[in-house]
């Protein structure tokens, strides 16, 4: 067994080519994607808002995706046409013609044209600890240091950090809507040195958004599960209403693979919670630590359906037949990747997951904190990385990528014909200046307003 002293995080990063977030290296077109900086003194949703919370108003002027146009049998485009929506408490209550006027007493908005999209889902964040909102501040180097450094430093940081993260994660949250985000799933701390507190702060800042944000929880043993002896703890946060059990590299962390995922998924079949381990390990171990998890929800139908694992470079190491053959186990058991799509000599292999029936979903990860400076809260801007790490440069694979941002809802379905948004949908969309979906993965454009459950929560449109 590799001994954890010579594990460093920046080591398991590096065997997958320097990963890096997108916005780092990829020149973002359109001007409206980028990060707004860290010394920002006011949530994002407050610059230029416009109060909306009408339970029943029509939209007018809305641009949906109405079908492909082909050459042949290739897409080239993508059809629009205008509609008004009528919604009514926060549901999509009807799509009428462009000029319908609402009854009498219904107030109306004006969209002016824009691309409605569905609402992202930033399904691996870490809301509880950021740098953001406060004073720009730059991760310490880590060339050399261990996963057992990192865990150190998180020991000296986390109580300067515990006072303001509940105001950092409000901030947080209102960058995730500003880029069209509504919906999350969020790993909060569980550790000796912040014990309950990260969970507690998450959990308020949570419950202050709770009509215009959406988000799990999964309890995430930071510093290991064994290797910090916390067991207790993660089960208290269970009875607190956290959603999923989390894990870390059961061999590098806690030296032991197979403890330390019994010991993960006792806590999930004694709860009846499901789980989300950070999984980054490449060597051997890694591929191990996934056959077993495979192997216990085969063994606990109750886990069927229930599993997410996160990162899981190990499958990037694994011949063709090997990745077959895990990715159909994987499907069956309806086990869920979740990817930031990382950059990297050794790619993840998404698009074959995906073909094998494996949900895939995406998120940020990090948003400015001591593990990287980089993080844009984005998830329109991954579907851009997707669609260039995987040869999407065309108008269908294109409007395609965007699926991994939105939790599979797409316009259009791959025959062109519009299966979002209709009559009984949550009312949860964005607005962007874009033509298509496909011309939004590849251009970014700064998305104008967010809706969730009908209420918008950042931007403005028009009165009509």
């Amino acid at each position: 067994m590799e001994s954890v002293h010579h594990q460093s995080r920046r080591g398991f990063l590096g065997q997958t080519g320097k990963l890096t977030t997108a916005c780092a290296v990829i020149g973002l077109a359109g001007g409206g994607a980028q990060a707004a900086p860290a010394s920002a003194s006011r949530p994002a949703s407050e610059a230029g808002a416009t109060t909306l919370t009408d339970r029943h108003y029509y939209l007018s002027d809305v641009r949906l995706e109405a079908g492909f146009e082909y050459d042949g049998d290739t897409v080239v485009g993508t059809r629009t046409t205008l509609h008004t929506l009528e919604i009514k408490d926060g549901k999509i209550a009807a799509l009428h013609p462009a000029n319908t006027a609402p009854p009498a007493g219904v107030p109306r908005y004006q969209a002016h044209g824009q691309l409605m999209l569905p609402a992202m889902r930033d399904m691996h964040i870490h809301l509880d600890k950021t740098f953001y909102g406060g004073p720009w501040q730059a991760p310490r180097p880590r060339q050399g240091k261990t996963i057992l450094d990192m865990i150190a430093l998180e020991q000296d940081l986390l109580p300067k950090l515990l006072p303001t993260s509940q105001q950092r994660a409000e901030q947080l949250i209102a960058l995730l809507q500003s880029k069209g985000t509504t919906v999350a799933r969020s790993h909060c701390n569980i550790d000796p040195v912040s014990g309950l507190k990260s969970l507690e702060h998450l959990q308020r800042a949570l419950e202050n958004h709770r009509s215009d944000f959406s988000c799990e929880i999964v309890a995430f043993p930071q510093h290991g599960l064994l290797h910090s002896k916390v067991d207790g703890l993660m089960r208290e946060a269970m009875q607190m209403g956290v959603h999923y059990v989390g894990g870390l590299d059961p061999t590098n962390v806690d030296g032991s693979m197979q403890k330390s995922l019994d010991a993960m998924f006792q806590i999930a079949l004694d709860t009846g919670k499901g789980v989300d381990i950070h999984l980054h390990e490449t060597n051997p171990a890694g591929v191990a630590a996934i056959n077993h998890m495979i192997d216990t929800v085969e063994k606990n139908p109750a886990l069927r359906g229930k599993v997410t694992i996160s990162h899981a470079f190990a499958l990037t190491t694994l011949a063709p037949e090997a990745l077959a053959e895990t990715a159909s186990r994987l499907a069956a058991q309806q086990m869920t990747i979740a990817s930031t799509v990382p950059i990297g000599s050794l790619m993840m292999p998404l698009p074959r997951l995906s073909e094998a029936g494996v949900f895939v979903m995406t998120g940020t990860d990090s948003v400015i904190d001591h593990w990287s400076p980089f993080g844009c809260a984005d998830m329109l801007e991954k579907a851009n990385l997707y669609a260039q790490l995987y040869r999407g440069s065309d108008e269908f694979r294109l409007s395609r990528a965007m699926a991994i941002s939105t939790g599979g809802v797409l316009p259009l379905d791959d025959k062109g014909n519009r299966v979002w948004p209709k009559a009984g949908d949550d009312a949860a969309f964005t607005l962007v200046g874009a033509s298509c979906s496909a011309e939004a993965v590849a251009r970014l454009p700064a998305r104008s307003a967010t809706f969730h459950r009908g209420r918008m929560v950042y931007g403005s449109v028009g009165n009509a």
